[in-house]
């Protein structure tokens, strides 16, 4: 039996295995693949568990806020966008209940573990926010911490002296996760006050007298934060999960 085509460009039909050679010749089979084994995961785990239930109401009312918000309130307005998109309504309300289990399923999958993988990358999540001068010269970086402690701005020396691109901002980093300090500077931050100026400091061959600003420890109860664990223990659970299957391609 002869194969319906994949797709109909200019009346002239695209089947599936010349899809997959575009694909191939574009660099992109892989990436497309990935994204088939992706949604093939999550939907078979959604499928394979009772603990996930969508209200319909949610959905629907979802589906009512999309519209309002999209000027999609006219019946015939919001079927001809459905057309525009290339879907219809039980394919577009499929999808918005599939966002919600999709939702559940992170929790559900995320919850035992996320206040451990917090611990784990708290060193990376945790943020200070530090002022610096760096100079190239051991004697200058003294000069100017006596200076500094007799009263002299850190601002200003460091508009005037630091090497650092930072000078054009009173030698200002910004936040800086602590997991990507050095480990010598680290350790000194960590036991500074906010606007205690530290050093001189060696680094990397050059000197650096430092102010710490702020300390911004994470906290699980930020829910952006706890979000963005979220995403990264489901994605990490997605990965082994594919990992583990086996994957052939067949084309005829």
């Amino acid at each position: 039996m002869e194969s319906s085509p994949f797709l109909i460009v200019n009346d002239q039909p695209i089947f599936i295995n010349q899809a997959v050679k575009y694909l191939q010749a574009s660099g992109k089979l892989a990436h497309f693949i990935g994204d088939i084994l992706r949604q093939y995961v999550i939907e078979q785990e959604i499928q394979s568990r009772d603990d996930i239930h969508i209200s319909p109401a949610s959905t629907e009312q979802t589906i009512i806020d999309f519209r309002l918000k999209n000027q999609l309130n006219d019946p015939k307005v919001f079927q001809e966008w459905l057309k525009d998109n290339a879907t219809d309504y039980a394919t577009f309300y499929e999808s918005i209940a599939l966002n919600f289990k999709l939702e559940k399923l992170k929790v559900l999958i995320t919850e035992p573990k996320i206040s451990e993988y917090f611990i784990e990358r708290k060193i990376f999540l945790d943020r200070v926010i530090v002022s610096r001068i760096i100079v190239e010269d051991l004697e200058i970086a003294e000069e100017l911490q006596s200076q500094i402690a007799e009263g002299g701005s850190f601002e200003q020396l460091a508009k005037e002296y630091s090497l650092a691109e930072d000078r054009m901002v009173n030698g200002m980093m910004g936040p800086v996760s602590r997991g990507t300090i050095p480990d010598q500077l680290r350790a000194v931050f960590d036991i500074a006050t906010p606007g205690q100026v530290v050093g001189p400091i060696e680094i990397e061959g050059r000197y650096g007298l430092f102010r710490v600003e702020q300390f911004l420890p994470a906290s699980l109860e930020d829910i952006q934060l706890q979000q963005s664990l979220q995403n990264e223990l489901f994605e990490k659970w997605l990965v082994e999960k594919i990992q583990k299957l086996t994957v052939k391609l067949q084309m005829s």
